[in-house]
């Protein structure tokens, strides 16, 4: 019997309320990283690497954004690890440069799955005592539920392998939407962002940032979550260039190419390589309520009410990887995918 992915989201919003968060007050952090709390995430380093990999990319595209006064929130909380009594790392007193170096001496997510875990804090200590700590924090404060999808609960049409299911919504915002959802009826439409926006979304949720210093894009259409059930628009929005070649799901680079020894490297049944770029584009697929407050310009959708748009799935493409630009939601066969994948009958369109 399959296991339907909306029963593994209620789990899923069950466990993030006991899951580690980050709480700002210093006291908190003291007790939170000198008990331990932090180390058993950062112990499961081997069985989710890449999404360990992703969630560091995130925070170094934020950090490397012109933008990262802005958008680099929250600022990591970090014990010095000489001194149990200072934050390496405060939010107070914000040193982006040495944030930077840290994560700059963290080894790749690859390498540390081919070592016991305790030589792998040995060696990141050496080149720099913070780093360890600091991947701790990125793991820990990640307060969204990310998971790699096995490949028969991927969406072939998106043609990347890299591909997650993605809960962002706290378990209250998951109760009110499917209230709302029972309602209304739902139906889905994507997000597009660029990634350094990401490291903000997974540990704020998507928010309304029209009118506010998180804007990028203009709000033409008022204030609200922009979504499009084009896929088109909403690779604009993530920054893909619509001329980078497309790559399917099922390609592989050639022999001699930098990710060659990877793949050759990898036990058979594991499905691709690590994420090994630092030029990482990305797309989310939402469930949208269908209630009066949607609005619908056109093929630009605005929902107002931030507890009425839940991600559901995320997306990832290398350097030179786009998607199918001509995917549209609300075509019967690509609708029936996802709910395919979903193993769910009740969104309506």
């Amino acid at each position: 019997m399959i296991v339907m992915l909306y029963m593994y989201l209620e789990q899923s919003a069950q466990y993030m309320s006991l899951a580690p968060t980050v709480c700002e007050r210093e006291l908190c952090v003291f007790a939170f990283q000198t008990l331990g709390v932090m180390n058993e995430a950062a112990d499961e380093i081997a069985t989710g690497a890449q999404v360990v990999d992703l969630l560091v990319s995130m925070c170094r595209s934020a950090l490397d954004s012109p933008r990262k006064v802005v958008i680099f929130e929250p600022y990591p909380s970090v014990v010095d690890p000489n001194d149990s009594q200072m934050l390496a790392f405060n939010p107070r007193k914000k040193n982006y440069d040495r944030v930077m170096k840290a994560l700059d001496s963290i080894t790749s997510i690859r390498e540390m799955t081919q070592a016991p875990y305790l030589e792998i804090k040995k060696q990141m200590d050496k080149q720099d005592p913070l780093a360890h700590p600091l991947l701790q924090w990125v793991i820990s404060s990640n307060r969204s539920h990310i998971v790699k999808l096995p490949v028969n609960r991927q969406l072939k049409f998106m043609h990347t392998p890299h591909q997650f299911l993605l809960l962002s919504s706290p378990p209250a915002k998951e109760s009110n939407f499917r209230a709302a959802k029972n309602l209304y009826g739902s139906t889905f439409a994507f997000h597009g962002s660029h990634i350094e926006n990401w490291h903000s979304i997974l540990r704020n949720g998507l928010v309304v940032a029209s009118n506010t210093r998180l804007q990028l894009h203009g709000a033409m259409f008022g204030s609200g979550i922009y979504l499009s059930p084009l896929s088109s628009i909403s690779f604009g929005y993530s920054g893909m260039n619509k001329k980078q070649q497309k790559v399917s799901a099922k390609d592989e680079p050639a022999s001699g190419s930098k990710n060659s020894g990877v793949l050759q490297t990898q036990k058979k049944g594991q499905q691709s390589q690590f994420l090994q770029s630092r030029n990482l584009k990305c797309i989310a697929l939402c469930e949208v309520i269908t209630s009066p407050d949607l609005q619908k310009h056109g093929e630009i959708w605005v929902v107002p009410n931030t507890d009425h748009v839940c991600t559901r799935f995320f997306f990832v493409y290398e350097d030179g990887q786009v998607g199918d630009t001509s995917i549209n939601t609300q075509e019967p066969s690509i609708h029936k995918e996802i709910l395919r994948v979903i193993g769910n009958q009740t969104a309506t369109g």
